[in-house]
């Protein structure tokens, strides 16, 4: 074979590869074959997923930045989401959950089971979910309150946020439907998902704000309105193709039927795992109000405004990592536990790089990225110092979220959760506090205590990884 012969091959190969991580196929078997096929496979259509997730935030946050009160439509954005992170952190935990489940029973040869389990992790999410959407909507203008807005930025976001909260089912059945699909080896269909619900936010998001012919213009709220059609779309192709027949998972009604001993058993899975992301989503919310505190409005909109783009790069490895929980699941089922090990280890290599990439990325292009979404000029000095402060850490972020999902892939979720505890509670919480009201750094102190406590909480993550316990655990 010439030298021509061979590259035309590699790429050929390559190409096809990647069509069919993009295309989907359930067929594949996860516990044979090359790790780093395996790895590309689930990693591109997660990372894209991840990706039209984060980018959610941030076409709301382009449009209402040119709003004639745009520090208060920033901070209000940015606060809900801020507190959406608990709704996130549920649908998150419930899903890894899922996840761990769907993808043991898969590696077991076992797909009748995994249907069940993942139909009876949707039963959860309704209940759970119900609840808070209620209070959500009701006390909505209290937590705008409570999260450190001033009275007037308060009033004029009250009913964008009682939309985002009201409609929180869509993010919730968005997250762990996905979850499903990712255990059972399909993270294509969790991709499309989100694209599709992302084209919708799009297209939706400047004409309800802005108005277009018959559609009047409802400025902030109709973010808020374009945001919760466009999950609501996803969900809806979600539910088409876990019902029309044709994947790995066979849904049929019966799986709805209560199974509380099934129940019971994803709920021991999934509550250190809804833990360990409320814990960190607490922490984030109360960093979000100490910079509202010490920084005010304009403060708070700077903040809000670097973390989404923040999340923008930083939910793209997540979902690389994510291929980390897909892997672990499949093999520790499939009883091969060294390549559990070696999928860990190609999945970290690929999330530093990546990391390392966009870390280099924000530091250099850090005044240019903040002007596109914000004219505010104080607003973008603050924003730019908070992003290029906090992305000094993304190389340990990359490497501490593969670690975190190979803790729950295996279904180990306490060990993920009280590294969380220790790392942002009793480190990152004390620290930023020190820092902006005794040390009066105000907001500079919260920024730099973020890459200092997720540095220390990915070391501690690598210390327990080593030791094996989430080999033992069974699912």
């Amino acid at each position: 074979m010439t030298e021509a012969t061979s590259s035309k091959h590699k790429f050929s190969k390559i190409f096809s590869t990647l069509k069919t991580a993009v295309k989907g196929d359930e067929s594949f078997d996860y516990t044979n074959g090359s790790i780093k096929k395996a790895v590309i496979l689930l990693a591109i259509p997660m990372v894209l997923e991840m990706m039209m997730e984060s980018v959610f935030a941030l076409v709301d946050l382009y449009f209402v930045g040119h709003l004639e009160h745009s520090s208060f439509a920033i901070q209000t954005v940015g606060l809900t989401e801020s507190v959406l992170t608990i709704i996130y952190s549920l649908a998150i935990g419930i899903s890894m959950a899922a996840t761990a489940v769907v993808a043991r029973r898969i590696g077991e040869k076992n797909p009748e089971a995994a249907a069940k389990s993942g139909m009876q992790a949707i039963l959860i999410a309704f209940a759970v979910n119900t609840v808070i959407s209620i209070l959500g909507f009701i006390y909505a203008k209290e937590i705008l309150l409570l999260m450190g807005a001033s009275q007037e930025a308060a009033n004029y976001g009250v009913n964008f946020t009682r939309i985002m909260m009201g409609g929180s089912l869509c993010i919730m059945l968005l997250f762990l439907i996905n979850g499903i699909f990712r255990g059972a080896g399909n993270a294509a269909i969790a991709m499309r998902s989100l694209w599709l619900a992302n084209l919708c936010n799009i297209i939706l998001c400047p004409i309800f704000i802005n108005g277009l012919g018959p559609i009047p213009a409802f400025g902030l709220v109709g973010a808020a309105l374009a945001t919760t059609t466009g999950r609501s779309i996803g969900v809806l192709y979600q539910l088409y193709h876990l019902f029309n027949g044709k994947g790995i998972l066979k849904i049929v009604w019966a799986h709805f039927q209560p199974d509380w001993e099934q129940i019971k058993h994803i709920v021991k899975i999934a509550a250190p795992g809804v833990l360990q992301f409320v814990i960190a989503s607490c922490s984030w919310i109360f960093l979000a109000q100490l910079v509202a505190t010490t920084g005010g409005d304009q403060g708070s909109a700077g903040y809000q405004t670097a973390l989404r783009i923040m999340m923008f790069f930083i939910l793209p490895a997540w979902g690389l990592s994510n291929a980390a929980a897909t892997l672990v699941g499949q093999n520790l089922g499939a009883k091969q536990v060294e390549r559990a090990e070696k999928s860990v280890y190609t999945t970290a290599k690929y999330n530093v790089i990546f990391m390392a990439v966009i870390m280099i990325f924000c530091l250099i292009f850090g005044n240019l990225i903040i002007s596109f979404f914000t004219n505010d000029l104080n607003v973008q000095h603050i924003a730019v110092e908070a992003l290029q402060t906090m992305s000094l850490g993304y190389i340990f972020y990359g490497i501490g979220m593969v670690l975190i999902n190979t803790f729950n892939g295996a279904g180990d979720t306490w060990t993920p959760t009280k590294v969380n505890f220790f790392g942002f509670w009793l480190f990152q919480i004390p620290l930023a506090y020190l820092l902006a009201k005794y040390l009066k750094m105000g907001p500079t102190g919260v920024f730099m205590a973020v890459p200092v406590a997720e540095t220390a909480i990915t070391l501690a993550s690598i210390v327990l990884y080593r030791r094996g316990k989430w080999k033992k655990v069974q699912v």
